[in-house]
């Protein structure tokens, strides 16, 4: 298990930095920065609202992806399309000179499927939709793509040399584009990867997420008639049930921060047919990659000790495989210092009785305060969140930021309702803005900071595992599936 030492990393940190004295960003191009972000506003609004629209699935987001794209192309952006083998990945790239680094901003934009709902502060599916964007992926991508709009224009006014690179990375819900794209080396020659996500808060806290491994249990038995020649068969479906008790009893027997879960997706069609096929899907985590892997063993094991057991035969797909994040110490106080003098989200009288609204909707309406949408947060370190990214594996190879800005109220459930709805609404505008003057400022000083790009680079190899650390894909050389969503 990786252990990882503050005061080590600090100190390699001092060292780089006493080599120069850091750059700061003068007054008169944050400015700039602020009133690029501005003068995009509108647009970005129209992009964002667009995309919240369209609503399409995780590898079939086309439409998205060419909206971006073609907002990325006025600006001068070179465009590579259809990389690491999925027809809506793409990378942009704008470039000055010959030198100078690179830094890469992320872009997702597929939505969810199973929950549709309208902009409106009550439940309200829209007609003919059923999907929606719950996790405001649309604000997502808008919100870097305004960002690295504004850094593109900045490096042309000031005579910058450097590159800004956008990644559109489709399918963050469950395909795991970022992934493949870590893995073919698109990352890397960058920098710093800077990421954003909407959410209850505005924070540039740096936070640990669990590594995942999901997969899907095939099990093969015989059919047969269940009333008059039951002893003909050789029930799938009692593999699949075996496998489950036996990880269940294993969950005493696993590491506290482990997480199992699993559904039954196939368990037969007539309960008078001895199943000949049943699935089961399944998600392993835990906060160290290598643990979330030992635990995805056993599971397994205990499918395989399952179909013995029962007579039948039993396979294993991966689905995704995602590593845990890297937080950043020193990534992180560049974002934090540039998400306070980027500005606060101040709500107008009619999006405060819309946020009113939807309080009285939230699980615990008395806990959730609309005035927590103006404030910026407490930098934080080495906070464990329980969740899974596809971001995951670029910390690995380079340094990578956090930032979260307030698109919902606090005690909004992710991938809810209230959600989507926040995510059609000039709230979540606002909140998008925000992300795109902070990222677009913090990109700006580390171009022009090679100092701590330095002790951002020596932060991330440390806490992955010292100098002799190679990266691996968790998922091995699988192709991506293009039709996870279709997959029954």
């Amino acid at each position: 298990m990786r252990r990882f030492s503050r005061v080590s990393t600090l100190a390699v940190a001092t060292v780089v930095l006493a080599s120069g004295a850091r750059a700061e960003l003068p007054n008169k191009q944050v400015g700039q920065i602020v009133a690029s972000v501005d003068d995009y506003s509108l647009q970005l609004s129209k992009v964002a609202l667009q995309i919240w629209d369209w609503a399409e699935l995780g590898f079939h987001e086309q439409k998205s992806a060419a909206l971006l794209q073609t907002e990325l192309k006025k600006a001068g952006f070179a465009i590579k399309t259809g990389v690491s083998g999925m027809p809506t990945a793409f990378v942009a790239s704008f470039k000055r000179g010959t030198g100078g680094p690179v830094i890469g901003l992320l872009a997702e934009f597929d939505a969810l499927p199973g929950i549709s709902q309208t902009a409106q502060p009550s439940q309200k599916p829209r007609p003919g939709k059923e999907a929606a964007h719950a996790c405001g992926h649309n604000l997502l991508g808008a919100g870097s793509l305004g960002a690295a709009i504004a850094v593109s224009k900045w490096m042309t006014a000031n005579n910058i040399q450097g590159e800004v690179r956008l990644y559109g990375t489709p399918a963050e819900e469950g395909g795991g584009a970022k992934v493949y794209m870590t893995r073919d080396g698109l990352f890397n020659d960058v920098g710093a990867v800077l990421s954003w996500h909407p959410s209850w808060e505005n924070s540039a806290a740096q936070y640990r997420t669990l590594a995942v491994i999901a997969s899907r249990f095939t099990f093969v038995g015989q059919s047969a008639a269940g009333g008059p020649s039951p002893e003909q068969g050789r029930s799938a479906l009692d593999g699949v049930e075996a496998m489950d008790n036996m990880v269940n009893m294993m969950r005493e027997h696993v590491p506290q921060d482990t997480r199992i879960h699993y559904i039954i997706s196939d368990g037969g069609k007539a309960p008078n047919v001895v199943p000949s096929l049943a699935k089961s899907d399944y998600m392993t985590r835990h906060p160290v990659d290598a643990e979330a892997l030992a635990v995805f063993n056993r599971v397994v094991k205990a499918g395989e000790g399952a179909a013995l057991g029962t007579a039948t035969k039993m396979n294993h797909t991966v689905s995704i495989a995602y590593k845990d994040m890297l937080q950043n110490d020193t990534l992180g106080r560049v974002v934090d210092k540039n998400l306070r003098r980027a500005g606060t989200i101040t709500l107008s009288p009619e999006e405060l009785v819309w946020a009113e609204a939807i309080r009285k909707t939230l699980p615990n309406p008395e806990k959730s305060d609309i005035s927590e949408i103006s404030k910026v947060q407490p930098f934080t370190l080495d906070k464990q969140m329980y969740v899974s990214t596809d971001v995951g594996d670029i910390s690995y190879v380079t340094p990578t930021s956090s930032l979260a800005t307030a698109a919902v109220l606090p005690g909004t459930p992710g991938h809810s309702w209230q959600f989507a709805a926040a995510a059609g609404s000039s709230i979540g505008v606002k909140a998008t803005v925000l992300a795109a003057k902070t990222m677009a400022l913090s990109a700006a000083e580390l171009m022009t900071d090679p100092t701590t790009l330095a002790a951002a680079k020596a932060e991330m190899e440390e806490r992955r595992g010292g100098a002799g650390y190679t990266y691996k894909s968790m998922i091995g050389s699988a192709a991506p599936n293009l039709n996870y969503r279709d997959a029954k």
